[in-house]
């Protein structure tokens, strides 16, 4: 009786499912670490990794599809000297009590993989605009090598996830933290970590799991996460807990044993991870943004390749509530891409 309910509830969520959206990827060549913010101007908002590691670039678009042949703006660069001068990764921008902030991961320039996070703001309507003012380093509670913070709201409460290395532990690796923030600059109270890589498929090349992306959907919290070196073994992992439990708790966090986004021989797609959400703009169907390479092989530190691609592509949901995100799609450029992603590449000072 119980699968005749999971089979009817299945076939209902797909017949009331809307069209999927023809996404033509990869949306943006050469940006690695996506991240979009669909607001309510009907803009995405679309920031990324850029191969030079060495400037903060924004650009919008009403369609996904068209983020690539958008005007590029270069909104901050790094610093000839000291913090914020090296390693310039993972951008994220949102937009918080009527202000927008960008949250990235910055290096000494002396001293490159002294990395932390770093937050811009800007109180433009329009974030192309205006003044960005640089608001200081983000606080964790200690001093070690951290990256990839992202924020999200449960209830009436906003949460800070991001990557760090345990205080005091010789190792090197890197786990997700979450903490409670109590303004867009800060958290309040300890951090708790709510994974570290424990898994086969987490310990890779490098003990690694970064760039924690969260999803509220069907009463829960779904946070992603990606894991081992940044070369085909990259992959997403996948934690889960309800949405009325306490999240402070790493005990409500669930850990699923398998990656659930890996690397397509089949499909070309190679390394997918440090993905972001965002939806089509009626709200109606969940996407998934992430980089990836569309070759297998690459010579040398994989850091060093810049053909980490923006993708995205639709997440489909199974009966019971969980995302399935498939496997990386192929390749489907838009006609005539090849003449924008010139001019795109030439925008950015990329020859």
């Amino acid at each position: 009786m119980k699968r005749l309910a999971l089979t009817l509830a299945a076939i209902l969520l797909m017949s009331n499912a809307p069209a999927a959206p023809v996404l033509h990827n990869p949306l943006v060549p050469q940006r690695a670490d996506p991240h979009v913010t669909l607001h309510s101007d009907g803009y995405y908002y679309f920031t990324a990794t850029v191969p030079e590691y060495d400037r903060i670039e924004l650009r919008r678009a009403k369609d996904l599809n068209d983020l690539g042949r958008a005007e590029v703006k270069t909104i901050w660069r790094k610093h000839a000297t000291g913090p914020m001068g090296a390693h310039i990764w993972a951008p994220e921008i949102h937009h918080i009590d009527g202000k927008w902030y960008v949250y990235f991961t910055a290096g000494q320039a002396e001293k490159p993989w002294e990395i932390r996070l770093y937050v811009l703001e800007n109180a433009s309507v329009n974030p192309l605009q205006g003044e960005w003012i640089e608001r200081g380093q983000l606080k964790t509670g200690w001093e070690t090598f951290s990256l990839d913070a992202t924020t999200f709201i449960v209830g009436k409460q906003r949460y800070l996830a991001w990557t760090q290395r345990p205080p005091a532990l010789d190792k090197q690796l890197t786990a997700i933290y979450l903490a409670k923030m109590d303004t867009p600059l800060s958290i309040t109270g300890p951090a708790v970590m709510l994974s570290q890589p424990e898994l086969a498929w987490e310990k890779i090349g490098f003990d690694v799991n970064e760039a924690p992306a969260a999803l509220v959907k069907h009463g829960r919290v779904f946070m992603t996460y990606s894991a081992s070196k940044t070369d085909a073994n990259y992959a997403m992992g996948l934690l889960t807990a309800d949405v009325g439990a306490d999240l402070m708790n790493p005990a409500s966090w669930k850990k699923s044993p398998a990656p659930v986004f890996v690397s397509s021989a089949e499909n070309g797609q190679y390394g997918p991870g440090h993905n972001a959400f965002t939806t089509t703009p009626d709200g109606k169907t969940d996407i998934l943004l992430y980089h990836a390479r569309n070759y297998r092989d690459i010579q040398g530190d994989p850091l060093h390749d810049p053909n980490r691609n923006t993708r995205a592509q639709p997440i489909r949901w199974r009966a019971d509530g969980t995302p399935d995100f498939g496997v990386p799609v192929a390749d489907q450029p838009r006609q005539g891409a090849g003449v924008d992603k010139k001019q795109r590449l030439n925008d950015s000072g990329i020859k």
